[in-house]
């Protein structure tokens, strides 16, 4: 059986504090043997220092890390910039994204399309860097249909991705199905579930809501049930996510991506519950 490979994002803190508290939080997670950490990249570069830190820190702890890099409002030569400092740093993993536009900004700069951006690294670095690139099973918020969707998702194959990470989702089928479309189509790229650990719900119905992640109806009214019952929200998160993780693996996922909000606990918790 193929080895599964399994991965953590995490996010740059704002504060010295919160900086401390992702170090404990990367400890914990290290335990576990993750094939990379990825660390997120804020729209429009809003993080761009405060990412490269982070991934300096991480490299230098030993471990693989793949820093996201988003091309919108980006010009080819900042982005070169960029993947230079990595590539010297000794970086061979990207998550290349789209990205979203900062507030008030209105130019999408010289990159309009993920796919641009992964045939861009290609051009100038080879094979350097290993390219993921973001899947979207239950479809990309602001396609504008199904169609052009999937089509999108090939044209980052076809430009040079290795792999994909897809948004995170509840319901298996669409994953399964999306998986389905893709062999299809030639496309034979690993797709690897992400997965969002249920903590908070408000906050969930948040990212949901924005990313286009459905969070299906019984699963939304047992969260909403419990109220400020935070105990019983992570409970039945718990068990909600570690079934979903089994039947994916078991069904032959190559791995898994955590969506960690660079909190340890439940993805430890879940960790453990699947005997990883």
């Amino acid at each position: 059986m193929a080895t599964k490979a399994f991965s953590f994002e995490l996010f740059p803190p704002q504060t010295p504090e919160g900086l401390d508290k992702l170090r404990i939080t990367r400890q914990q997670l290290a335990q576990l043997k993750p094939e990379f950490f990825s660390v997120t990249y804020g729209a429009g570069g809003s993080t761009r220092e405060r990412t490269f830190d982070v991934v300096n820190e991480i490299k230098g702890d030993g471990f693989d890390v793949a820093p996201h890099l988003s091309c919108v409002a980006a010009t080819k030569a900042s982005t070169a910039e960029i993947l230079d400092r990595y590539r010297a740093a000794g970086i061979r993993r990207i998550v290349a994204l789209r990205g979203d536009l900062p507030s008030g900004m209105v130019e999408i700069g010289e990159f309009r399309y993920a796919a641009d951006l992964v045939a861009f690294i290609r051009e100038r670095y080879a094979d350097a860097f290993r390219i993921e690139v973001a899947a979207y099973p239950e479809y990309h918020p602001q396609a504008r249909s199904t169609e052009d969707d999937f089509r999108n998702f090939v044209g980052k194959v076809n430009a040079g991705a290795d792999s994909a990470i897809t948004q995170y989702f509840f319901n298996a089928d669409a994953y399964y199905y999306f998986r389905d479309q893709c062999e299809a189509a030639g496309v034979r790229v690993p797709l690897v579930p992400g997965i969002m650990p249920i903590t908070r719900f408000t906050q969930l119905a948040r990212f949901s809501d924005a990313c286009g992640a459905e969070i299906p109806r019984w699963i939304r009214r047992k969260l909403e049930s419990f109220g400020d019952d935070t105990a019983s929200i992570r409970a039945f998160g718990l068990d909600v996510i570690t079934r979903l993780c089994d039947d994916l693996l078991a069904n032959d996922a190559p791995g898994l991506h955590f969506y960690t909000l660079n909190q340890a606990g439940a993805v430890t918790t879940v960790w453990q519950r699947l005997g990883l």
